[in-house]
């Protein structure tokens, strides 16, 4: 079979300037900033649900219900977390809304500027839910929904954007690792998130904000004065003019066409004046792009499940074995190793293969059984680690590729000539229809744990993952007869 450009060609690093270095960077660690402030709140509700729920009944007649628990929000643990659930449906159904309309705003202003209000205006949002309220001592249900929402809002900006400048910088040649390795950024605000949270917890919660909240807004400012969105505001060349010269890097990863053999990369591609001149295209069009709902389904169902993870693991494993909230916070980095690995090491096997769906496929089926093998779990926390950097290996992994490598491929199809114009638009509508599926998911998995308990919520995870496969299986089918045809054509040439 025909190997990648990138591995006929020498090292992939060689084609990088220290421009491109310094891009990956700063992208990495803003979009890791804004996790780490996500994660702070799923890391601090177990001592927000004893914050905001009384430690003793009231037996007084005397004293108005009102007055006694004027500090208070719920009568017990379980509808604080319930509330706490309905907080990331919450966030989740304006983050997704918000995702739509970024990656619209994010095709037509600076992608720099975009970036890095949303940072710097989310950290304020943090600062205030998590810090300046209990400094007050002002607790109200109404003032949290809203703070929450227009913080998912100020949180939409990132992806899309962080995704679009790194499509302007890294074409499809080595994509998959490039980008595999990339979408780390989000385990490693999550593992940030974790250790910042965990090491300023035992003085109160609302310096795990107030710390994660500071963070993110100097990164802000960082972006703000040293991210370059383009190689064109240096004189560099577009990735698209360096492609014209790279015959494989032109072959779609993601192709509208039946027959991948009728490809002819000798295509005629646009200069760089009608590519500074191309419009936006609309989000009708973008939606019509080969492949583009096929995948926000499927991710709408991953995410939910990825997200569940992020948001419940540390609540599941200090609820359900009985574990320290800092020990459960510190364990729950596992996960995120394992969806570094996961993403890294399945990118790079999807650039070999010069195909997603399938490397998509054989991992989301192994996904099934490790969740089956995690819900079993002993009280053992060395045997739950390794199962859970497993799950997150094949969860993860996926659900990184997906939102990063795959929708820059999305993005950048021949039918659009790979006009950066279009990257941010896809990348919102696949991020967006995720952040759906992940908001109701977020509901139920308190309403299922409720009701049912831990076991049958993780019998709704194997559905939505085998849920991600079907809805990817047109392509899982067209992508390896493709490689089966080219295996054969291969044959016969020896």
């Amino acid at each position: 079979m025909a190997w990648p450009s990138v591995f006929q060609r020498g090292s992939l690093l060689s084609r990088f300037s220290h421009h491109h270095v310094v891009v990956f960077l700063l992208t990495f660690f803003s979009y890791s900033l804004l996790h780490a402030s996500r994660k702070t709140f799923s890391n601090v509700k177990v001592s927000i649900s004893e914050q905001w729920t009384p430690s003793a009944f009231n037996t007084s007649v005397e004293l108005p219900v009102e007055i006694w628990s004027s500090n208070h929000l719920f009568p017990s643990a379980e509808k604080a977390t319930l509330f706490l659930g309905t907080l990331d449906t919450i966030f989740l159904f304006s983050y997704a809304v918000g995702l739509f309309i970024s990656g619209i705003v994010g095709d037509r202003l600076n992608l720099r500027w975009v970036l890095s209000f949303g940072m710097c205006s989310s950290a304020f949002v943090v600062f205030v839910f998590g810090t300046l309220t209990e400094w007050l001592r002002f607790y109200n249900k109404w003032l949290y929904c809203c703070l929450w929402i227009v913080n998912g809002l100020l949180q939409s900006t990132g992806w899309p954007c962080v995704v679009a400048i790194m499509g302007n910088w890294f074409g499809k040649a080595g994509r998959g690792v490039v980008f595999g390795l990339w979408s780390a950024c989000a385990s490693v605000g999550n593992i940030l998130g974790a250790c910042l949270a965990s090491s300023v917890l035992q003085y109160g919660y609302e310096y795990a904000f107030l710390v994660t909240a500071s963070v993110q807004f100097a990164g802000g400012i960082v972006i703000f004065f040293g991210l370059l969105v383009s190689p064109e505001e240096i004189g560099l060349s577009g990735i698209e003019a360096e492609e014209n010269f790279e015959e494989d890097s032109h072959r779609p990863l993601i192709n509208g066409g039946e027959n991948e053999e009728e490809y002819e990369p000798n295509y005629s591609i646009q200069d760089d004046s009608s590519v500074a001149q191309v419009k936006a295209i609309s989000f009708y069009q973008a939606c019509c792009l080969p492949g583009v709902i096929p995948y926000s389904l499927a991710y709408a169902c991953l995410k939910l499940v990825n997200y569940s993870f992020f948001f419940w693991l540390p609540f599941y494993l200090s609820n359900n074995f009985g574990w320290k909230e800092a020990e459960a916070d510190k364990l729950s980095i596992w996960y995120d190793v394992g969806g570094i690995v996961g993403g890294t090491l399945q990118g790079f096997i999807s650039d070999v293969l010069q195909k997603r769906a399938p490397v998509l496929a054989l991992s989301l089926l192994l996904a099934v059984g490790s969740l089956v093998g995690y819900s079993r779990s002993p009280n053992d926390k060395a045997i739950n680690a390794l199962l859970m950097t497993v799950t997150g290996f094949f969860i993860g992994g996926p659900s990184n590729m997906i939102s990063s490598a795959i929708s820059a491929d999305l993005g950048r199809q021949e039918l659009i000539q790979g006009s950066s114009e279009a990257l941010a638009t896809v990348t919102g509508i696949v991020d967006g229809s995720g952040s759906i599926g992940a908001a109701v998911g977020q509901y139920l998995v308190s309403l299922i744990r409720d009701k049912l308990g831990w076991m049958w919520v993780f019998y709704f995870f194997i559905l939505m993952t085998s849920c991600t496969i079907v809805f990817i299986s047109p392509l899982i089918v067209r992508e390896i007869f493709s490689l089966m045809r080219r295996r054969q054509a291969h044959i016969l040439r020896e």
